[in-house]
């Protein structure tokens, strides 16, 4: 993705451009699109849309971007004009990864699974409703209400520059939400569940989804509630579904998967560092915004070293040393990397400072 904070003159937008960014003439969002649209799936156009479209410029900009990148939905993509190139690139398939781990793990932890060609059927199509459908849904959800953020920090994402309409942002919502839905329910069918165990996680994680990204709950504006939601999300829902798909969705499964979910707390923190200048034009108290990146950079790591040395702890307090072991095996290592990799870093508001390495 292509910052739009490419020099540090770039950021000091005149007062009066700030001013009419910062307070446009706005009907709340979530009562009004009740009216206009019966499911609050989006936003309504207001002023806020045109201060985004005056803050984007009319075309992008010349250099040569990666298509990898662009298909993938990351920083440096290339400008596409191809509709179906821009839509992949709105779910954002370098973020499916983990959930088609957790969907793995929820069907090991289960007991159940087997090398047979249903079970593999069975566990492609939950890959299939956790990463593209729905993780697709969510991407593109937060993307729409990000789009007045995003014309600060990128303007020339997709939805920010124009290069996809309202309207086709609106369908793929619902295509994606509609089509995780219903392979949820087609799982709950497949595998004889008496109660839909797979669609109500489906469901319950759609909404998480919508109220992380929509007003007026935005969870995202509040880094700890929102990047946990987020965290959670991303490690317990798959698995959960994977479990629940082969096995039984126990309680103590589900209360040790959300304690695991605190490591994604970490894990959201490091998108945030790329957003600060729109979070906090924008007033969302990310953590790099309430703390400053010196500090969050440290939360980020933090939640991530803690969690896992937890969890290498309860394996050794229930009787599996060697799994335990085997775990801080690989826990030393990566706590070595962040202290050589973040001890002398430095946050740069412009270009200077490249994030890939950390996302």
């Amino acid at each position: 993705m292509v910052s739009v904070l490419n020099t540090a003159s770039s950021i000091r937008l005149s007062n009066s451009k700030t001013s009419r960014w910062l307070t446009p003439t706005v009907s709340p969002p979530f009562s009004l699109a009740l009216t206009r649209r019966k499911l609050t799936v989006r936003a309504t156009e207001t002023d806020a849309n045109e201060a985004v479209k005056s803050l984007t410029p009319d075309k992008a900009p010349a250099a040569a971007g990666s298509s990898m990148n662009q298909i993938l939905g990351i920083k440096g993509a290339k400008q596409e004009t191809d509709i179906w190139k821009i839509r992949i690139q709105l779910t954002k398939p370098v973020t499916w990864p983990p959930l088609v781990w957790g969907v793995v793990c929820g069907a090991a932890a289960s007991g159940n699974f087997h090398w047979t060609v249903e079970d593999v059927a069975k566990s492609i199509v939950c890959m299939m409703m956790s990463g593209p459908c729905l993780t697709g849904y969510t991407q593109t959800l937060n993307d729409w209400y990000d789009r007045e953020i995003d014309a600060i920090n990128e303007p020339y994402r997709p939805i920010p520059s124009g290069a996809i309409s309202e309207n086709d942002v609106i369908t793929q919502i619902w295509v994606l939400l509609l089509g995780g839905l219903g392979l949820a329910g087609l799982l709950d069918v497949w595998v004889g569940h008496d109660s839909p165990v797979i669609f109500y996680l489906a469901v319950g994680g759609s909404l998480v989804s919508y109220i992380y990204s929509a007003p007026p709950l935005k969870l995202k504006q509040n880094g700890w509630i929102g990047n946990f939601a987020l965290g959670a999300s991303y490690i317990g829902l798959p698995w959960w579904a994977g479990q629940a798909l082969f096995g039984t969705l126990t309680p103590d499964i589900i209360v040790l998967t959300l304690l695991y979910s605190i490591a994604g707390l970490g894990i959201a923190i490091v998108n945030d560092f790329k957003s600060v200048e729109g979070d906090r034009a924008m007033g969302l108290q990310s953590l790099p915004v309430a703390f400053g990146p010196e500090a969050a950079k440290w939360i980020c790591v933090g939640a991530i070293d803690i969690t896992q040395i937890s969890v290498a702890g309860y394996l050794l307090g229930a009787g599996k040393p060697y799994n335990s072991l085997a775990l801080l095996g690989l826990i030393l290592p990566q706590v070595f990397f962040q202290f050589s990799s973040l001890g002398d870093w430095d946050y740069y508001p412009c270009s200077e400072l490249d994030i890939d390495f950390i996302i």
